[in-house]
């Protein structure tokens, strides 16, 4: 094969992935729809809400996939606007509330409705809701999404009470990117992509970043996104 027949393999599979999650998206809306049905017992609905919250993982893999694929090609749209953080984190909640009704999770929003920053809405929404979704399977009773200003930095927080954060993960959250191996399964990649879309978060003299950390006085771990 010469040169000019040569496949670019990464572009199939980015023009696969991308299919992939239209379709996906379609289901999501279809089991959404079937999931309102009157005639559907507590263990059926248990059912949706549980193959819901499996195919958004799925999405949000191909998701982090495609992004990552755009950023190394210099191709990903960036849009640094101001918005209110109430909206992003509310919008995180109900786009998981068929599971969330299901299972019983208490929900706690700290977050005051006048608080604002500047980010990319979208990419923003996508890895808080990527870090919310990976809670859910973590977190033993509740999840707190918490936002704040600190030292010149927008934090915005997803903490649970589950067993924590391994130690493998926290020493990943520390390294740069050019150190950074995304082969550790999905996990690896969630990071990849949060470090990534982090970073594209700049002044002249911040940076945008994560913080990994396991909670020192109970149990349970604390996801951190410093905008500045």
């Amino acid at each position: 094969m010469n040169n000019e027949e040569t496949l670019d393999f990464s572009t199939i599979l980015a023009t696969s992935a991308h299919d992939m999650k239209n379709s996906l998206f379609m289901l999501l809306q279809s089991i959404e729809n079937l999931a309102q049905s009157n005639n559907l017992n507590a263990s059926q609905h248990k059912a949706f809400a549980d193959l819901h919250y499996q195919t958004s993982r799925i999405n949000g893999t191909l998701m982090q996939l495609l992004a990552l694929y755009r950023d190394e090609n210099k191709k990903l749209p960036v849009y640094i606007e101001e918005h209110y953080v109430a909206e992003v984190l509310q919008e995180v909640i109900e786009k998981n509330r068929l599971y969330l009704n299901s299972h019983h999770f208490k929900i706690n929003l700290e977050v005051d409705d006048s608080l604002f920053g500047y980010f990319d809405q979208d990419l923003i929404t996508y890895l808080i809701g990527d870090v919310f979704v990976n809670a859910l399977r973590h977190t033993t009773t509740e999840i707190t999404l918490r936002a704040f200003y600190q030292d010149k930095f927008l934090n915005i927080q997803v903490e649970d009470d589950g067993e924590g954060y391994p130690s493998h993960m926290l020493a990943v959250s520390e390294q740069t990117q050019s150190e950074f191996n995304a082969n550790k399964g999905r996990s690896g990649l969630g990071l990849l992509f949060a470090k990534r879309i982090a970073a594209e978060h700049k002044t002249k003299q911040l940076q945008g970043h994560i913080l990994l950390e396991n909670k020192q006085h109970s149990q349970g771990s604390i996801f951190t996104l410093r905008l500045p």
